[in-house]
């Protein structure tokens, strides 16, 4: 199934009824900057959602920097958006697709398939002149419940596991100094997971920030067998969300989300830290 979609299609769908368009704009060290992005202009008829009070829960001393938070309370924030089991949900962000695929993950953990993601940043959205505006949606409440799917999900206990597994492939996509253990300019420790491999998330995308197509991103990955199990992981489970989309794109079935990422693999003293 395709999950990233073209600006012409979401301009020609947005309006319909079963639709919600979600603006996850987001930036890392400014917080409150996503939410003023949103209020000032977005594609007409979103309503936003904030990595840190929707998409995370608060971080403890284990679970990485962006932990994911209560399914059930996920659900209830859902649900307020208007969005039910029926409903297409079209989700973009202004960083590289990041944010907006960290929420098609979860919404695909919970279980609701009918989630894309805009191929490119809403800054060339309306720079090609595609309709912004400011007003903020009525949003009428619909019942959304998860159903839960496991396989995408792996915890530290299973990355533990793929450490010795001959049919499991892990990816990092961290910049390459934070792979290699040259720089770390967010966790306490530097390197990356025993025998994990490097491929950076922003490779999935064009100089434009424009999404790669399939075959590209099949050409891309091709290293990596599709009958095997593949982990992704980043510093704290967003970007590493952005590897995921790009594999599902690729053909690959069940790449698999290390939610807790290099943040929490560190969090556990006794786990194995390789620097090349």
């Amino acid at each position: 199934m395709k999950y990233i979609v073209e600006p012409e299609w979401v301009e020609k769908v947005r309006s319909r009824q079963d639709v919600r368009i979600v603006d996850c704009r987001f930036q890392l060290g400014k917080p409150e900057a996503g939410k003023e992005a949103y209020e000032k202009e977005h594609i007409p008829g979103a309503v936003h959602m904030d990595l840190e009070r929707d998409l995370s829960a608060a971080e403890g001393p284990y679970g990485g920097r962006h932990p994911l938070p209560d399914m059930d309370q996920f659900s209830e924030k859902v649900s307020e958006a208007g969005i039910n089991h029926d409903t297409v949900v079209i989700a973009y962000d202004d960083q590289g697709g990041a944010m907006a695929a960290r929420f098609w993950w979860m919404m695909m953990y919970a279980g609701h398939a009918r989630t894309f993601v805009l191929d490119r940043p809403f800054s060339l959205w309306k720079q090609e002149r595609y309709p912004v505006e400011s007003r903020q949606p009525e949003v009428k409440r619909r019942e959304f419940t998860t159903s839960i799917q496991p396989q995408m999900l792996a915890s530290v206990e299973e990355m533990k596991l793929a450490l010795h597994e001959a049919s499991s492939r892990i990816i990092d996509g961290r910049d390459e100094k934070r792979y290699r253990g040259e720089a770390e300019p967010v966790d306490h420790t530097p390197g990356h997971i025993p025998g994990a491999e490097h491929y950076f998330w922003k490779d999935v995308l064009n100089e434009n920030q424009v999404w790669k197509r399939p075959e590209e991103l099949k050409n891309y990955f091709h290293e990596l067998p599709k009958e095997e199990k593949i982990y992704s992981y980043c510093g704290s489970g967003v970007t590493a969300c952005v590897n995921v989309l790009a594999l599902k794109e690729a053909g690959y079935e069940n790449p698999r989300l290390y939610a807790g990422s290099w943040s929490d693999w560190i969090s556990y003293r006794d786990l194995p830290v390789e620097k090349d």
